[in-house]
């Protein structure tokens, strides 16, 4: 790609196909089905939107299997790409690992849950991985919403209880016990239930104020 020959960094985004009662079940069980999909819908833009802001290479990867075109994710923007099979841990690793073997020297990898999420962090998750071995950014839940990387990091991806409260922590004492430098970015919060979903429209909510008085 163009880009390629300005920088070397990529940013890696992990999605759902967006389809009634495949997403966001979790949060489904409160607001239902349709909502649910609504919520998800709104949070695929905003991450399109803060992603769209970065000079980098964006490459998307889809769950079950990326579509010819998509109308959020346009291809002038994006690249196209299928997660592997196997768990979260294994589908991230092979994300990695195919992007560091295209050429890359720094790859950021982020979800489509979190609302906070902003183009200023993603900025700051590649700067400061001129000085860092990695970067993290830690979610509300105990995961984390960004995991930025060098290189390769096999082992930062096995032997973790997906979707718990200790998947950041794990993740930190693997880092520990590897002497790995990390930089933690804010403690943002994913959209996975209806008290997430409570507090992120708050947060809009006091911001919209905020701007309002100023």
């Amino acid at each position: 790609m163009s880009k390629r020959a300005q920088q070397n960094n990529a940013l890696i985004i992990f999605t759902r196909i967006a389809e009634l009662g495949k997403v966001k079940t979790r949060l489904a069980r409160s607001i239902g089905d349709e909502k649910a999909l609504e919520v998800y819908r709104e949070l695929i833009e905003h991450t399109r939107d803060v992603a769209k802001g970065l000079e980098v290479d964006r490459r998307v990867y889809f769950t079950p299997s990326p579509p010819d075109e998509h109308r959020i994710w346009d291809k002038k923007y994006f690249e196209y790409f299928q997660q592997s099979e196997g768990d979260l841990g294994e589908r991230m690793s092979n994300a990695f690992k195919e992007t560091f073997r295209d050429g890359y020297d720094k790859v950021v990898i982020i979800g489509c849950d979190c609302a906070e999420l902003t183009t200023e962090i993603l900025e700051t998750s590649f700067k400061e991985l001129n000085n860092a071995d990695v970067v993290i950014g830690p979610a509300i839940d105990g995961g984390y919403y960004l995991l930025g990387l060098h290189e390769h990091e096999p082992d930062l991806f096995i032997d973790k209880k997906w979707g718990s409260e200790n998947v950041f922590e794990d993740t930190i004492s693997d880092l520990i016990k590897k002497n790995k430098i990390w930089y933690e970015l804010p403690i943002l919060s994913d959209v996975d239930t209806e008290d997430d979903l409570r507090r992120v429209k708050f947060l809009s909510e006091q911001k919209k104020l905020r701007e309002n008085v100023n």
